[in-house]
């Protein structure tokens, strides 16, 4: 998979490969089928980890439950890590860089149930500014923003710029984007991807088609205050 030269320097390639791939078919899953992530039951394999690597990991837990922060996240990248066979330093590392996502979510979001937090986190290991999730504070009632997250992380881990990423998604969540919309550009956009499109290319291409979306250009071509013109 190619990379912008934008996200080769983010989080992304400072997570061990197992990360980040594994990540990647977890988020087309989430995007495709939400329901089936809250039912993953529940496994102790810590026990495969040897004691120092085991207790490393429990401690951040506890310090997560101390904080009234979700800790069956940091337990899945856990697992994960065993799984994939992964090194003790590279599992603990992983597991930190969770918790501290998952805080830096928090920060922006206040206190959200555990599959948004998790899914704000997944946006921010995969590249993405907490600043950026201002956008998603305080929706209105009854709308989710989890596949909103999962689309933009998987854009992201697609070679979308970050910046890019981050303006189109927040766009069409502040234009009322519903769940439909954002898995079709999902959809249109990994297909222009696998028929080799450049990623940005792609996304500027497809978000011109969204709905509630004007044409763009270089920026707003209307006057000052004239409605759905927006500064970024």
């Amino acid at each position: 998979m190619s990379r912008s030269p934008v996200q080769s320097r983010s989080t992304v390639l400072a997570c061990p490969r197992w990360i980040s791939r594994l990540a990647h078919a977890t988020v087309a899953l989430f995007v495709i089928s939400l329901p089936l992530r809250a039912q993953e039951p529940e496994q102790d394999r810590m026990a495969k980890l040897d004691t120092k690597t085991r207790q490393s990991v429990e401690l951040l837990v506890d310090s997560a439950m101390a904080e009234g922060l979700p800790t069956q996240p940091l337990r899945s990248i856990a697992y994960l890590g065993i799984a994939r066979k992964a090194d003790s330093k590279q599992i603990v590392a992983a597991v930190h860089r969770k918790l501290n996502a998952l805080r830096a979510a928090r920060a922006v979001l206040g206190r959200v149930d555990t599959l948004e937090l998790d899914a704000a986190s997944s946006v921010l290991l995969a590249g993405a500014k907490p600043s950026q999730l201002e956008t998603f504070k305080n929706p209105q009632h009854g709308r989710s923003d989890l596949r909103a997250f999962a689309v933009w992380a998987d854009l992201i881990m697609r070679g979308v710029p970050g910046e890019d990423a981050s303006s189109a998604i927040s766009r069409l969540w502040e234009d009322g984007a519903d769940d439909a919309t954002f898995v079709s550009l999902w959809n249109n956009v990994q297909s222009d991807i696998l028929r080799g499109l450049n990623p940005g290319t792609a996304l500027q291409n497809r978000i011109r088609e969204a709905p509630g979306r004007p044409p763009t250009t270089k920026g707003p071509q209307t006057p000052e205050g004239q409605e759905n013109t927006r500064s970024e």
